[in-house]
């Protein structure tokens, strides 16, 4: 009866009164309340990412050869990232989305880089998952290590080192033309520089660093993060600078420079925080079928949607699937093939909210790729592409980088020499080719 009585007005005592004020009160600005701390929240960017696959995966293409089997214990990796967007607070993604065993990490940090392997002592932050020193990934999952305070400036390299204590077969992995990776003896988290390292082409478990700026209430802008999407023309194969002389690096680089992260549009403008272009291109990608990585059908989920604060994404896939058509293992691409997977992408990213940047396929004459055939598929594809309307814009790389005097030909001048991938001036050109104006959140 106590319990009912309290409810009722008549037998209401001046104490209970003030509480249940003070409860209607509390009632009352819980919205308001939640609402504040979601305006304070940490707003995770996506800061670099790569697209893994499976390190043990045979390759499709003749003379290129499987890397040979890497077996981890007792022994720490660390690997070297350059961050596309700064901030105060950093995360790190650890992947075993190819492993067939659970991973094991007994322990991880994170710190800036000064160059090689060396960190820069002061800087070195442990890691931990929930308040734990060590995390288990399972087969085909991924984990996030708690938030760290961390100052990350753009383009200013960091290290993250994971110990691997029990023995692990190396799965989920992602290469380039670079030192990625280090490999030393025992539990080297916490050391500045290492001695007698392994160095390695390959980056092993990190696909992705995240950061969060001070926390500035609901005005503030949301930069854009755009993740280019596609195979080794947005890897950046062919650059002397490697994925440094990338397109997706080099728009980065135009997006940084405008001032104050200003993107005109037309009679307006709009500021913004700086950008982050992410890169998850795979040298050898196809759209339709497995190969070199996960087809891009079956890896946009996880390599562009998934991505911390993703806005646009930028597709120019296709190349491969056209080329690798004549190999005589290979069955022939239709342009209804093609056109139809990029238009699951494109849907499959407007679900997300995520903008789509459409590119057309570059010229490929003198390269093994190139037949009567294949270049007209490439140019009925083109054609395709330049006719959508749905999207937030058309990236047209073939005009950019073709040669004038022979149209179906890459410009001498933006050629790597292979006459299928650009040099460093034909990925400025894609970069240049890039109308930021689409590029607003």
């Amino acid at each position: 009866m106590s319990s009912i009585s309290f409810l009722l007005p008549s037998r209401r005592r001046p104490w209970q009164a003030a509480v249940v004020a003070s409860l209607l009160a509390t009632t009352a600005v819980l919205p308001f309340a939640a609402a504040h701390a979601a305006d304070n929240a940490p707003r995770w960017t996506a800061s670099w990412a790569v697209a893994a696959r499976d390190y043990n995966e045979p390759s499709p293409v003749p003379g290129i050869a499987t890397p040979p089997a890497l077996t981890l214990h007792d022994q720490t990796v660390r690997v070297r990232v350059d961050p596309a967007a700064g901030g105060t607070s950093v995360r790190v993604r650890f992947s075993n989305a190819f492993g067939t065993a659970p991973l094991h990490i007994a322990a991880a940090s994170v710190a800036r880089g000064t160059g090689g392997d060396a960190l820069s002592p002061g800087s070195i932050r442990p890691l931990r998952f929930m308040g734990q020193r060590d995390a288990t990934v399972a087969p085909g999952d991924q984990v996030w290590s708690d938030a760290v305070r961390l100052t990350v400036t753009p383009r200013q390299p960091l290290a993250v080192s994971a110990y691997i204590d029990a023995e692990t077969r190396a799965a989920t992995a992602y290469t380039g033309p670079a030192p990625l990776s280090w490999l030393v003896p025992g539990d080297a988290t916490g050391t500045a520089k290492l001695q007698g390292a392994v160095v390695s082409p390959w980056g092993h478990f990190v696909t992705g660093i995240d950061v969060a700026r001070e926390p500035t209430g609901a005005s503030a802008s949301t930069p854009p993060v755009v993740v280019a999407f596609g195979d080794s023309i947005t890897y950046g194969v062919g650059a002397v600078s490697g994925t440094d002389g990338s397109y997706p690096t080099r728009l980065g680089q135009r997006l940084r420079a405008q001032p104050g992260g200003v993107i005109e549009a037309g009679a307006t403008t709009r500021t913004t925080s700086v950008a982050s272009v992410i890169n998850v291109g795979i040298g050898g990608n196809r759209l339709l079928t497995d190969g070199i990585g996960q087809k891009a059908l079956d890896r946009f989920d996880r390599d562009v949607l998934s991505q911390s604060g993703v806005t646009h994404t930028i597709i120019l896939i296709g190349t491969n699937d056209i080329g690798l058509s004549s190999l005589p293992s290979a069955a022939p691409v239709s342009v209804d093939q093609l056109t139809a997977g990029l238009q699951r992408l494109m849907d499959a990213a407007r679900t997300q909210g995520v903008k789509v940047l459409l590119g057309t396929v570059t010229p490929f004459k003198g390269s093994g790729y190139w037949s009567i055939e294949n270049e007209a598929t490439r140019q009925a594809l083109n054609r395709w592409i330049r006719g959508r309307q749905n999207i937030a814009g058309v990236v047209d790389f073939d005009v950019a980088l073709r040669d004038r005097k022979d149209a179906v030909a890459m410009n001498p001048k933006y050629d790597s020499g292979d006459h299928l991938h650009p040099s460093d001036a034909g990925y400025a050109a894609m970069a240049e080719a890039v109308d930021v104006r689409e590029l607003q959140p």
